[in-house]
């Protein structure tokens, strides 16, 4: 299987560091490894041609959503007799991030449906059905997340397009099936989430991004000072590239101002602390900006949760009431609580934004930096903001510490 290569190490021939997101990856000399949502893509895809054509492309070659082409190999392929189905495999390769679907096989079987059918997704073996509300998916609904899906369906497209002729529309069943994905599972969040019977098939942009802690917190160093050399005045802290495309339309910041953060909240606070910017901006998830408001400065979901009590108490704080407090104690996700208390006019968004702000500048002790933070949902739109605030401010506030 191909490697991802990292990217932007400079402009080529230049020999000069560059900043940014990729300038990070570049730092650490980790590789990248493919979601599971990239090999899910590619075995359906795989399995597709070979039901239309006869043939199995090995290997097969997609397009992530940045634009990257990596081709997969083939681990394992089946062609029905008379062509009613067709299955491809692929085994996960996740680099150098300790994943614990690392070499899981996915499996993508593909079936034909009446024309109009359109797109059907189905949960195989090892692959988790979505019990609970709360996720980017509805109840009873294959834990096969939305960017995934829409990399299937274009890709399934494209396929239908090469055989069918012009025109044609990809209207098949689409099962993916991970083997031992229900044992592997058992060491996820999955289970508590309400997403029984197997793994979910994620990924935003296809490519998992290693974290070695020592490596990535180096990383963060590194852009901090690429960005100081640079004179940038204004740098933002992104959870992931979502939250670093909102970051950049918002506030129209160049690539060396950006640092990816990931779960590493602590790290940037406490090395800008000592090298301080003007201002900072921290950008990210809802949920994982919950976790710096509640005084978690290590993000990772295995090294910290949400609490919904937090969010409960929070949510008291802008009106809610006893009743929709409880529902919020008791929702499944973060998101979900989110949604409660939209629905109720109840602004927990800008809360958990303007606490995770006053919480960053306890970190900073005082130092020369003004904050902002924007939360987002899954797909990148900003449900909470709060403005920037610096360390005079901050003495008038009483964060959570």
């Amino acid at each position: 299987m191909a490697e991802a290569q990292p990217q932007g190490t400079g402009p080529q021939g230049t020999g000069k560091a560059a900043g940014g997101r990729s300038a990070q990856l570049a730092h650490t000399g980790l590789r990248p490894g493919w979601t599971t949502g990239a090999c899910a893509t590619a075995a359906s895809t795989a399995a597709y041609t070979a039901l239309l054509s006869g043939t199995f492309p090995d290997p097969v070659t997609i397009t992530l959503p940045k634009g990257q082409t990596p081709s997969f190999a083939l681990a394992v392929e089946e062609l029905a007799p008379g062509r009613t189905a067709a299955m491809a495999g692929v085994v996960k390769d996740a680099g150098d991030d300790p994943d614990v679907t690392h070499g899981a096989l996915v499996r993508a079987t593909v079936r034909a449906l009446p024309a109009g059918s359109g797109v059907v997704f189905r949960a195989g073996p090892g692959v988790g059905t979505v019990t609970r509300p709360g996720l980017p998916l509805e109840v009873g609904e294959p834990a096969i997340n939305p960017v995934p899906r829409q990399l299937m369906r274009e890709h399934l497209a494209q396929v239908a397009a090469r055989y069918g002729g012009a025109g044609a529309a990809a209207d098949v069943e689409v099962e993916i099936s991970v083997d031992h994905g229900e044992e592997i599972a058992r060491s996820t969040w999955n289970p508590r989430l309400g997403i029984l019977g197997g793994l979910s098939i994620l990924g935003t942009t296809g490519i998992v991004v290693p974290y070695s802690c020592s490596a990535w917190i180096d990383s963060i160093r590194r852009g901090v000072d690429v960005a100081r050399a640079a004179g940038r005045r204004h740098v933002a802290g992104c959870t992931g590239s979502t939250s670093e495309k909102v970051a950049v339309a918002l506030h129209h910041l160049p690539e060396d101002a950006l640092l990816d953060m990931g779960d590493f909240a602590g790290a940037v606070l406490k090395y800008i602390r000592r090298h301080p910017v003007e201002r900072l901006t921290l950008c990210g998830g809802f949920a994982k900006l919950s976790k710096l408001a509640a005084g978690h400065l290590d993000l990772h979901s295995a090294r910290s949760q949400v609490d919904k009590g937090f969010l409960a108490e929070l949510a008291r704080r802008g009106g809610a009431d006893e009743a929709l407090a409880g529902a919020v104690a008791e929702a499944n996700t973060g998101l979900a609580a989110l949604q409660l208390c939209a629905a109720a006019g109840v602004p927990l968004g800008d809360l958990v934004a303007a606490t995770a702000r006053d919480e960053a500048l306890a970190v900073l002790r005082g130092a020369p930096v003004a904050v902002d933070v924007i939360c987002i949902d899954r797909a990148g739109m900003v449900v909470g903001r709060a403005e920037p605030r610096g360390p005079a401010d901050a003495r008038q506030a009483s964060p959570r510490r």
